[in-house]
């Protein structure tokens, strides 16, 4: 008897208490939360990173689910396939949802990544999964302070140059450190891009 396909996810808002649960309030571990600095970890400027997923009304969904995966402060990934190998606790995946905060946000509490290489500029990867969504959506978020960089980046200079600013957050500083606000925009005239990796 052979074995249908199965879909990539599950439909539905729901997807987000599972496997963010701490997050919703369950007493229940998860491999990633919104916090991806370890305990004791000296290397990297801690930053934050917030923003909304918004849909084309600009209306925030409140039940989405946001992935991050980025390199360490020195642009290495904690991933067998980077040969460099990053030799730090940190571990580079976080996941957050949108359903707890006010305003709708996610909010993630990270350490900003270092360049992984020649032609690519500091950043993070993230994977969108939210309702109405056949398949999840990637995108990647590069920081304005790092011009120079972005101006190298391959992946950056291959999207349209009026499109561009859709994925670069700026940096406003607060009394709590370096924040960087993202929101990620499903549809209109400013819709963030999105990859097919």
């Amino acid at each position: 008897m052979g074995r249908k396909q199965t879909p990539s996810q599950t439909i539905g808002p729901y997807f987000a208490y599972g496997l963010t649960p701490r997050q919703y309030g369950y007493p229940f571990s998860a491999i990633a939360g919104a916090d991806m600095v370890p305990e004791g970890l000296e290397d990297g400027e801690r930053i934050r990173v917030q923003g909304r997923v918004l849909d084309g009304q600009d209306t925030p969904v409140n039940d989405a689910m946001v992935e991050f995966w980025q390199a360490d402060a020195f642009g290495r990934y904690a991933h067998p396939a980077d040969p460099q190998a990053s030799n730090t606790p940190f571990g580079g995946f976080g996941r957050c949802g949108t359903g707890t905060d006010p305003e709708s946000r996610f909010i993630l509490d990270t350490i900003k990544p270092g360049a992984a290489g020649d032609g690519s500029a500091p950043h993070i990867n993230v994977t969108l999964f939210a309702r109405g969504l056949l398949v999840h959506l990637f995108t990647r978020i590069y920081f304005a302070d790092e011009q120079d960089a972005n101006a190298r980046d391959t992946l950056l200079l291959a999207v349209p140059e009026e499109r561009r600013r859709t994925l670069v957050a700026p940096r406003r500083e607060t009394d709590k450190g370096a924040v960087y606000d993202f929101d990620i925009r499903l549809q209109g005239p400013a819709e963030t891009v999105f990859f097919d990796f």
